[in-house]
């Protein structure tokens, strides 16, 4: 098995093609949609190089894998699907996030929210082949409800779970987020796993301004995780997280990103006018009045 690695650095982001080199069959996993939020322009750049990628190694994709509706950036999986006649996927839970986020976007009234936007909802524990490649669903909420890791042979693909030792996990403050269900997911589920078993991660915002890293092992995670090592207690993590996530910042394309994302990467349909409109909450975070007064 093989492991291309796409670095998106405006948002951080890790995508994967993993393929058989003798077979050809591949998957890809997280695709990024460039999204200026300035102009608010796409563009399909990182898109393009996972496709030069494809051809030029004459690689058969069968899926592409979301490891949760990203908050990030916007999913560039339907221009993959498109090209490569390839199924989209995402974990069965993403329902529960379609259901939250139909509300805070005011999205349309049809706005399905059964999953059925996807070609695939994987449940925890269940396989799907990709040709010659087989992909193991782990579920792994805690940063959203419906996060999965991608088990696919020796190497777990971890979305935004679980970071490079140097960094820790991800945050749990979104809605219906949860620091306990995160702590199961990763110290009980994923760190069960063998220490050899390599960890791909979904980001990497290197610390320190370190160079750009993105594969470890459980090994290192359990001994050295700055966050959540084996013997950190369930306690101390949770009350880590709540102190830790209260001092952050929304990221910078939550609102653009998520109403895309549980579309699994459709864009919104045509207005009257001819063009497409993203819906922004304003003050989500704080309310006002209707001149801008903060409310108590």
């Amino acid at each position: 098995m093989a492991i291309k690695t796409f670095y998106h650095a405006p948002t951080f982001t890790l995508t994967y093609v993993v393929y058989d080199e003798a077979t050809k069959d591949a998957v890809i996993i997280d695709p990024v949609l460039d999204y200026d939020p300035l102009a608010s322009q796409t563009s399909t750049e990182a898109v393009d190089d996972v496709i030069a990628f494809v051809e030029a190694q004459g690689l058969h994709v069968y899926y592409v894998l979301e490891t949760h509706a990203h908050a990030d950036h916007l999913s560039g999986a339907q221009l993959l699907a498109k090209r490569f006649e390839a199924t989209t996927v995402i974990g069965e839970k993403i329902t529960v996030v379609q259901e939250t986020f139909k509300g805070i976007f005011d999205l349309p009234e049809d706005f399905a929210t059964d999953g059925s936007q996807f070609g695939k909802l994987m449940a925890n524990g269940e396989k799907i082949a990709a040709g010659s490649i087989e992909v193991e669903a782990i579920a792994t909420p805690g940063h959203t409800p419906a996060c999965m890791t991608y088990k696919i042979g020796d190497a777990i693909f971890t979305g935004d779970a679980l970071f490079m030792e140097d960094y820790g996990t991800g945050r749990c403050d979104f809605p219906n987020g949860s620091a306990e269900d995160l702590y199961r997911s990763v110290h009980d589920v994923l760190y069960a796993l063998p220490d050899s078993t390599r960890v791909f991660v979904g980001h990497d915002y290197q610390p320190g301004g370190r160079e750009l890293r993105y594969e470890t092992t459980l090994e290192a995670e359990k001994l050295h995780n700055v966050q959540l090592k084996a013997s950190t207690s369930k306690e101390d993590f949770v009350e880590f997280r709540a102190q830790r996530d209260a001092t952050l910042r929304p990221p910078r394309l939550i609102y653009q990103s998520v109403q895309v994302n549980v579309n699994a990467g459709r864009l919104p349909k045509t207005r009257g006018t001819g063009h497409r409109y993203l819906e922004i909450p304003i003050n989500l975070f704080g309310p006002t009045d209707d001149i801008g007064r903060p409310q108590s």
